[in-house]
């Protein structure tokens, strides 16, 4: 069987070969070649390690099977986008991956119910292209806040999902009180903009 692309972003392309999925960053041509070379090999690598680590905190992802210069291959996750199945059950469960994952110091750094498959029972995070170790107030609080900016704007009962996704990550994040509050300042700023 061939791999048949099944996605493509602003730096990877996305490929399927069975239970395997490789994400392979492309080149960029208006950087230095070399310079380019090592900022997608250290980029690979930096995923592939957040990846295991959430992993390791108890956040379902997909297991890595190779980590290559530029590309990762990694599990297939046969299921459906959080985006499609939303319910108020779902939003409390992810706000509790959020908040283990917040509590390892790791920000996913583009936390939207696209990057969220349900498998059968289990919530897999997925795609850590953006993401990065990071303690502070402001990171964990921007990565929540651009989970309740997409269920805002693209799911119905915005608000009792955004309720449900705090009381999860509530209960499984010591520090999710002071994120919460550094939510509601960084959407102050935004409506000020």
């Amino acid at each position: 069987m061939m791999a048949e692309e099944i996605g493509r972003g602003a730096e990877a392309v996305i490929t399927r070969d069975g239970d395997r999925v490789t994400k392979w960053r492309r080149p960029k041509g208006y950087r230095v070649a070399a310079l380019d070379e090592r900022i997608r090999r250290d980029r690979t690598v930096m995923e592939s390690r957040l990846i295991s680590e959430a992993r390791r905190c108890g956040v379902p992802t997909p297991i890595i099977f190779d980590v290559d210069n530029f590309s990762l291959t990694m599990e297939h996750i046969d299921g459906v986008k959080l985006k499609d199945v939303i319910d108020l059950e779902l939003s409390e469960r992810a706000g509790g991956l959020a908040g283990r994952l917040h509590s390892c110091g790791i920000v996913h750094g583009d936390l939207t119910t696209s990057n969220m498959i349900l498998r059968g029972e289990k919530i897999y995070f997925i795609d850590f292209g953006l993401a990065f170790y990071d303690n502070g107030l402001e990171a964990q609080g921007v990565d929540v806040h651009v989970f309740f900016q997409t269920v805002r704007s693209t799911h119905d009962r915005p608000e009792e999902l955004v309720s449900a996704f705090c009381r999860g990550y509530a209960r499984a994040y010591p520090r999710a009180g002071e994120v919460l509050k550094r939510v509601e300042e960084i959407e102050a700023r935004g409506r000020y903009l």
